[in-house]
Formats: structure tokens, sequence, C-alpha cells
């Protein structure tokens, strides 16, 4: 696998519909973001303050549900619940749309937090792989704070170390922390353009954020 592809939660329906039928063909594992849904489960915990593993796992769910609704509108692509689905569906020349929950039920390797999201879930699942990551959000990548204020700045490329003070960005927190833990790389680009996407997979210069992990 050469390549795993975290759709954000905020594509979810029309724009990560259209991304992941472009990646038919490529050789791609999707992940989903889990989001309006594990929102609504954040909003649920802030009012009745479930335990962080319920929270962690509900959420995860939340993944299953966008994925397996993802690969039934995308000609092409199938859920799988396991690595090993994952290559027999690629090697039919299918696009893999991961379904997590048994697996991160049987290894269970991150912290159960409002830190790790599906950000980090697919950085691990990518470390598994040996894969390259790719995080695509409905920004164009990594900015100095928050896009929607003034005065912010886009970031072309940025270390994990530097990113780790930076509090909140387009990325979950504990996401630096992995990078540096796995001494690996991630690239974040806007997925409402395909386009940027398909350039970066291929190595061609695109508008994205450059995160590297050393």
């Amino acid at each position: 696998m050469e390549w795993v592809v975290k759709i954000g939660g905020s594509l979810f329906p029309e724009y990560s519909i259209n991304l992941a039928q472009e990646l038919v063909g490529e050789d791609v594992l999707i992940i989903c973001g889990g989001g309006h849904l594990a929102n609504q489960i954040r909003e649920y915990h802030h009012k009745l303050n479930f335990s962080p593993t319920t929270h962690h796992k509900t959420a995860i769910m939340c993944m299953d549900i966008v994925g397996m609704l993802l690969a039934d509108k995308v000609k092409g692509a199938e859920a799988v619940r396991s690595l090993e689905e994952v290559k027999k569906v690629r090697d039919e020349g299918k696009l893999p749309v991961l379904i997590p929950s048994l697996l991160l039920e049987y290894l269970d390797p991150l912290e159960h937090s409002w830190r790790v999201t599906s950000d980090s879930i697919s950085l691990y699942i990518s470390y598994l792989l040996e894969a390259k990551l790719l995080i695509t959000t409905d920004v164009d990548g990594i900015y100095t704070h928050r896009p929607s204020l003034d005065g912010a700045q886009f970031i072309k490329e940025i270390s994990a170390k530097k990113l780790l003070n930076f509090g909140e960005t387009s990325l979950d927190e504990s996401f630096a922390e992995l990078l540096l833990k796995y001494k690996t790389s991630a690239y974040v680009v806007n997925g409402k353009h395909p386009e940027r996407v398909m350039a970066t997979l291929e190595g061609r210069s695109s508008i994205n954020t450059f995160i590297g992990g050393d």
C-alpha cells in the first residue's frame, strides 16, 4: 500500500464521495473521519461526561458508519475490516475503505481521549502499512492560527516539533506527538479540490502542507 488517505468528516457527503471516486484505481486505502456524527458524541460528552473509553469507541463507530456510507456510494470501492482485506480488495483493483472499529478494538494502540481522533488513527494505520499519509480536510492545510481569523498565514512546510506548540489546528492534538514517535511525515490537503490530492499523490506541485516527523 503506497498511501493512506484520510477523508475528513467535514467533507461528507458530496466532497468525500467525489474525492473517493477519483481515487478508485490508485494504490490507496481510505479512512473516513466521523464528521457530524462524532461531533454529536462530543456534544453529548460535554453534557453527560462519558468515560474516556466510551467516547473513544463510540467516535470510532462513527468512522465506521461514514466509511460504510461512502463505500456504498462510490463505484469500485469496498468496505474492509482488516489489513488482510485491504490487500485482497486492492489486488482486485478496487478501492478499500477501512471500517476501523474491529481492528482498533483488537490492537487498541492509542489513548482514549478527545486528543485522539481519526487523524491520529489514520497515522497509526499508515504506520502499520508502511504507507505515506495524506490528510484531506476542508481547508488548504496548516495555518499560523484558525484560517477564519484575520491574519492567518498558510504554512507550506512545518516540522512536527514546531507543530506541537501550535495548539489547535486542523489536526488533532496527539498527531504531532505520534509523527515524532513513528518518525514519519504527512501531507494536509484541501479535499474539496481532488486535483490537489491527485497532484500530491503523484509527487507534483500542489497547494498543501507537508509535516515532517524528524
